[in-house]
C-alpha cells in the first residue's frame, strides 16, 4: 500500500453558448478534474504494482464528487464522459493504466451506475504536456453525436516524479452534431455498447 501525495488539483468547467449556425436550445458544459500526484514507482521497475489501483480508489470518487458539483451538482445532467493520465519521465506508460479501474469506476458510481465503458488515454510526458481525453455517452459507447475530447494539461506538471490524473465530463452533445448514427434518444443501455 502507498500513500496517494497529492500535489496540484484542479476543476475546470467551461460553458458553450454558440459555435456559429443557429444558437442551440441549451449551453453545453465540458468539465475536467486534474489531481497530480507523486508517482511512487517512478525512476525504478516494480513488478506488482496493482495494489496502488486501490489506494487510488477515494481521489477517483473525490474528483467524480468534485465535478459533477462543478458542472451544476445533478448527476442525471452528465451525458459523456473520459479518463486519461500523464505520466511523469520517471515513470512508464503501466502507471498510467493504473488510473483504469479507480477514475472509470469512481465515475460510473457517482453517475448511477452508468453502463458504457469510460473512453480512455494516456502518456508519458514532461511538465506542461497536454493530452487529448476522448470522451463517449455514458451508457452507450456508439452514440455518435457525444464523440468529443477534451484538452487537459497543467504547466507546471507531471514532474518527473508525478502523475498527472484526469477525468472528464460533459453535459450533452457537440453542438450542432448533425452526423447521424445511434441517436442518445435510442439508447437501451444493457450492454455499454446501444
Amino acid at each position: 500500500m502507498h500513500d496517494v501525495i497529492l500535489r496540484k488539483y484542479l476543476i475546470s468547467v467551461e460553458e458553450i453558448y454558440h459555435e456559429g449556425g443557429p444558437a442551440p436550445a441549451k449551453s453545453l458544459k465540458r468539465g475536467a478534474a486534474l489531481a497530480v500526484i507523486h508517482n511512487p514507482f517512478a525512476g525504478r521497475y516494480v513488478e506488482d504494482i496493482a495494489g496502488f489501483m486501490d489506494d487510488l480508489k477515494p481521489l477517483g470518487t473525490r474528483m467524480a464528487k468534485d465535478l459533477i458539483a462543478a458542472m451544476g451538482g445533478n448527476a442525471k445532467a452528465i451525458e459523456g464522459y473520459g479518463k486519461g493520465a500523464i505520466v511523469g519521465a520517471g515513470g512508464e506508460l503501466e502507471h498510467g493504466a493504473l488510473w483504469h479501474v479507480p477514475g472509470g469506476y469512481g465515475m460510473r458510481e457517482m453517475l448511477g451506475g452508468a453502463k458504457a465503458i469510460v473512453a480512455s488515454t494516456k502518456k508519458v510526458g514532461g511538465p506542461g504536456t497536454r493530452l487529448d481525453v476522448p470522451v463517449t455517452h455514458i451508457n452507450a459507447s456508439y452514440v455518435r453525436s457525444h464523440f468529443d475530447a477534451i484538452e487537459v494539461g497543467i504547466a507546471d506538471a507531471p514532474r518527473a516524479d508525478e502523475i498527472l490524473l484526469a477525468l472528464v465530463m460533459t453535459t450533452g452533445p457537440r453542438i450542432h452534431a448533425r452526423v447521424g448514427g445511434l441517436k442518445a434518444s435510442e439508447v437501451k443501455g444493457e450492454d455499454g455498447l446501444r
